[in-house]
């Protein structure tokens, strides 16, 4: 028992600290190349907290189970936006840069319709689709990068030498890279280790799984999401959510299905319906429509949307666990 309570609380000293070097690379990045922070969370940021799911459901897919990344995909959007999200701007509301968001935003429900309608009319995720969606996801990075030369993010200058005071550019990026195999290597060893100690002190498998593991597929968020917020950038935290969803759906669940192609479980139902059908994706279009359709209108999230997510999310797992 010591061991597995050892490595656990060194896993948690590898997330808080991985989440402080990614947090501070990708500052220092978009303040490098005079990018939006919101920017550099929904890209370098994004892919870096999505690689383990990355990692996870090509694994997965591998072995013949990449239905699994079709319900990772859809419950770390939720969990993502309805949770991690919720909980940054109920303790702190912060203003949005339109500009910034609506790209990653319209790229969102752009890759989500197009996830939906895979599951609503075919009920099959081919490998044409897992191509599409691989597809969706080189074409919202090749956008960013023309929008931000359109604008003028960064310069040649900027590039080739830091500007006084600030730390040379291969520093930067040994900052994130550090920050991101940390907060992988750390949620791994929290995740596993965590459930060794449930399982020896006579926790119940569910509920193992309703806490760790969910909660460890969404920790590389949850901790670059707080380290942001503590450090007062809850642009990056925002722009960090927004990109991890789109990249679940396009990058995690576009690669799994592109390995191995499957069909939408049906194991629980609801009048015949898929659960999945019948609640996670409606759920998913409403906590990312509830979260993003307001602060595109009014440039800010507020508390009470916050408090409502995570009301939602609540009676979301509350549903899960009784279904």
């Amino acid at each position: 028992m010591l061991v597995p309570v050892l490595l656990f609380l060194l896993g948690f000293i590898l997330l808080i600290k991985g989440g402080d070097w990614f947090v501070d690379g990708s500052t220092d990045l978009a303040r490098r190349f005079h990018v939006p922070e919101l920017v550099i969370g929904a890209t370098v940021v994004a892919i870096g907290t999505t690689l383990p799911e990355v990692l996870v459901s090509a694994t997965g897919a591998l072995k013949g189970h990449s239905e699994i990344a079709y319900g990772n995909a859809i419950g770390s959007v939720i969990c993502n936006t309805a949770l991690i999200s919720a909980v940054t701007f109920a303790i702190r509301p912060c203003k949005v840069d339109t500009k910034s968001f609506r790209v990653p935003v319209v790229f969102f429900f752009i890759a989500a319709v197009y996830y939906a309608l895979n599951a609503y009319i075919g009920r099959t995720f081919s490998r044409l689709s897992g191509i599409v969606l691989l597809l969706i996801f080189a074409a919202y990075i090749a956008y960013t990068i023309w929008d931000g030369k359109k604008n003028g993010y960064g310069s040649t200058d900027d590039a080739e030498e830091a500007e006084d005071g600030e730390s040379p550019l291969w520093k930067t990026m040994l900052m994130l890279a550090a920050g991101a195999v940390s907060i992988a290597v750390g949620a791994n060893l929290l995740v596993d280790n965590g459930t060794l100690i449930a399982e020896a002190i006579g926790v119940p498998e569910s509920v193992i799984a309703l806490t760790f593991v969910a909660l460890g597929t969404s920790l590389p968020e949850l901790v670059t999401a707080i380290t942001a917020l503590v450090k007062g950038h809850g642009a990056l935290s925002l722009g960090n959510i927004v990109g991890a969803n789109l990249f679940n759906l396009v990058l995690v669940s576009g690669l799994s299905t592109t390995l191995s192609p499957f069909k939408v479980p049906v194991s629980n139902t609801i009048c015949g319906t898929p659960v999945s059908l019948a609640v996670d994706i409606p759920v998913m279009f409403f906590v990312m429509a509830f979260m993003t359709l307001p602060a595109l209108k009014r440039q800010k999230l507020t508390r009470f949307q916050g408090i409502f997510l995570l009301c939602v999310y609540a009676a979301f797992c509350v549903f899960q666990f009784v279904i």
